[in-house]
């Protein structure tokens, strides 16, 4: 099977080429079927790598090299570990419900041929960036899937929202991108290698616990990770990008973009085990993007962005389980919240659709009448989002990392955080889903769906309530087979006593249950005009747009502003000066023809040029010619010697010029 690794991301590139290639001679329901197909190919090659062995065997493969420089020959080569497994498993299986969901959904579109061509390549990116075996596969990857994230968020582009949508994610991933790349840039000039398995080997044998390197370049990683997940500080660009089709929002949500983040820091956790400011640090941003992601979700009227506000919440607690070094328990709440999210999102996706693209949740809830399978899916995902006890699989994940915190450093602290999220996350999915299926319309309905988005629904629906019950709870009787299989990758997590556990337990237990109490009485208040606290802090996502405006984006546009002026003085003037010359040159020359003025001058150049001629031949006769051509090439070898030593190949001053050009490359575009 190794030898066919590469038609897992294959598959999907190869349906994006047919469509972008012979798109035009197809019909529309043609390019679905195409697409389709390819995401069934991607899926049905890693099922064959599950039955093939690669759960107890990593597989291999090296497509080719693409250069060799020295001794570096960078290649095109695939890794199918355990970690690698899970990811795929997740992201093609969840890419291809997508794909199915979206024939029904986008039929009505004119553009398809464009849609499912991003579709496919998203899905093509995502995957090849989880099987690459070095940092350079893995950072094209990296910038594929934030180019067609682009694409799909503003595929209505006519729409100024989304359009605006589209260029907000892209410029605020590019910063963390640029820390990315940096990152790269520092681990290759340490170490002349991009190979993942070479990279830690050296890293581990070299660098020392805490070293600066080590921090530094765990930081730079973690900056990538913070801008393509959505973390704090970067988390601004996900509440928009809700402005694209509903199916590429559970896409973007469940399997791809946000997760990438979560997939980087996992891959290259030994390189932050080498620093553990870093670590901790990922534990902090975790859990207050937690908090931030929960509480913003409260206030929100949009229906899709109170989905956006908790993948937020919900990544951060992934990060927090990262941070506290339980890999594996990271790697499980993001499987259970691939499934529960792109449920939620594909069913609220079905309720707009029926409902003529309204997105207010107290208009849907006046409007009624929404699909029951649309209705029963939702309230699956609500339940399995809210982790209610025993019967989800969000409990199990969540569960989970809320016991192994309590013993990292600061662990009740933490712990706190996370568990006031939870709460929360109760309470702003309920409140969404009273407010929407429980509203004063009519709730009985008759309305169908049809089979290619029912289909979806109902297989996410089953895998958000069963795929928790591979991992129970520590202490708990019963099979523990997820933690068990990643252990010889990722490690074990760590737990408290097990008193502590089982209190740690019961409330984690009661949390759900006491939201659920706390979104009637929340909804009941707001029936009767009683605004929430802190009401516009919260529904503008604590102000954070307002403050990179009036510190970033204003001092940018200031910028572009006095460079265009200085433009318009300077260059335009300049030009225009010269312009003139030009003119009035012209006037000189066609006055002097009439004179005879110009037959004058040519006359005094000829006798120039003589007298050039017999100075040179004293010169050659002399000597003196032949020392100022020696000069004249010493010269130019002196300034060819100073102009190369800028082109001498150190990374660190083409890493500066990068980050100069991504400086001005935002000013640009911000202007």
């Amino acid at each position: 099977m190794s030898q066919w690794l590469w038609l897992i991301p294959g598959a999907p590139l190869l349906g994006a080429l047919i469509i972008v290639l012979l798109g035009g001679l197809l019909r529309r329901k043609y390019l679905a079927i195409v697409a389709c197909c390819a995401a069934a190919a991607a899926f049905l090659a890693v099922l064959l790598a599950w039955l093939a062995g690669a759960a107890s065997q990593p597989m291999q493969q090296t497509l080719y090299t693409w250069m060799t420089v020295g001794d570096w020959q960078p290649v095109i080569g695939f890794s199918l570990d355990r970690l690698a497994l899970v990811m795929v498993s997740v992201v093609s299986g969840v890419g291809l419900l997508v794909h199915l969901y979206s024939i029904a959904f986008m039929a009505e579109e004119t553009d398809q041929r464009r849609y499912y061509f991003f579709l496919n390549l998203f899905l093509a990116g995502m995957l090849l960036l989880v099987l690459a075996d070095n940092l350079l596969l893995l950072y094209l990857s990296w910038e594929l899937i934030g180019l067609c994230s682009y694409a799909l968020i503003g595929f209505w582009h006519r729409k100024p929202l989304s359009a605006n949508a589209g260029r907000k994610a892209f410029i605020v991933t590019r910063i963390g991108d640029a820390s990315l790349a940096l990152g790269i840039f520092l681990l290759f000039s340490q170490f002349q290698e991009l190979s993942l398995t070479a990279l830690f080997t050296s890293a581990t044998a070299e660098w020392e616990t805490g070293s600066q390197l080590a921090i530094l370049t765990a930081l730079l990683i973690l900056g990538g990770a913070v801008g393509k997940s959505a973390q704090l500080p970067l988390q601004v660009w996900l509440p928009d990008a809700m402005a694209g089709p509903s199916p590429v929002s559970a896409l973007l949500h469940a399997a791809t973009i946000v997760t990438a983040g979560v997939y980087l820091i996992a891959r290259t956790y030994p390189l932050f085990e080498l620093a553990p400011q870093i670590q901790w640090l990922v534990t902090a941003i975790g859990a207050l993007t937690i908090v931030y992601g929960a509480s913003a979700a409260l206030a929100q009227t949009d229906f899709k962005r109170i989905l956006a506000y908790s993948t937020i919440s919900q990544v951060g607690y992934m990060f927090l389980a990262l941070g506290c070094g339980a890999y594996a328990l990271a790697l499980f709440h993001l499987t259970t919240h691939a499934f529960f999210k792109a449920l939620l999102f594909l069913s609220a996706g079905a309720v707009i659709r029926a409902s003529e693209d309204e997105h207010d949740i107290h208009n849907l809830g006046k409007l009624g009448g929404h699909p029951p399978l649309a209705r029963w899916s939702f309230l699956i995902g609500a339940a399995s989002l809210s982790g209610l006890p025993f019967i989800t699989a969000g409990f199990y994940s969540k569960d989970a990392i809320l016991a192994t915190t309590w013993s990292a450093p600061a662990g009740p602290l933490l712990w706190a955080f996370a568990a006031f999220g939870a709460l929360l996350t109760a309470i702003y999915i309920f409140r969404a889903y009273l407010l929407v299926f429980h509203g004063p319309g009519p709730r009985n309905s008759t309305a169908s769906l049809p089979r290619s988005m029912a289909l979806p629904l109902l297989v996410l629906a089953l895998l958000s309530i069963v795929s928790g019950f591979i991992e129970f709870p520590e202490g708990w009787p019963g099979p523990h087979l997820w933690s068990a299989w990643l252990e010889a990758e990722l490690g074990l997590a760590i737990f408290p006593s097990h008193t502590i556990t089982y209190n740690l337990q019961i409330i984690a237990s009661l949390l759900p249950l006491a939201g659920i109490g706390l979104a009637f009485i929340l909804l009941r208040r707001e029936q009767v005009g009683q605004p929430l606290p802190l009401e516009n802090f919260l529904r503008t996502g604590w102000g954070f747009d307002a403050f990179y405006h009036a510190t970033l984006i204003r001092a940018y546009l200031a910028l572009a502003r006095l460079l265009r002026a200085v433009d318009a003085l300077l260059i335009q003037g300049m030009l225009t000066k010269m312009i003139h010359g030009y003119l009035a040159f012209a006037v000189i020359c066609r006055q002097g023809m009439e004179r005879g003025a110009i037959e004058k001058a040519l006359a005094m150049m000829t006798r120039g040029f003589l007298a050039f001629a017999i100075i040179c031949r004293q010169g050659v006769e002399r000597g003196v010619l032949e020392d100022s051509i020696a000069n004249l090439v010493a010269g130019l070898r002196f300034g060819h010697m100073r102009l190369s030593a800028t082109q001498n190949g150190l990374l660190s001053r083409y890493a500066l010029a990068v980050s100069a050009g991504v400086v001005f490359l935002l000013g640009y575009l911000l202007w």
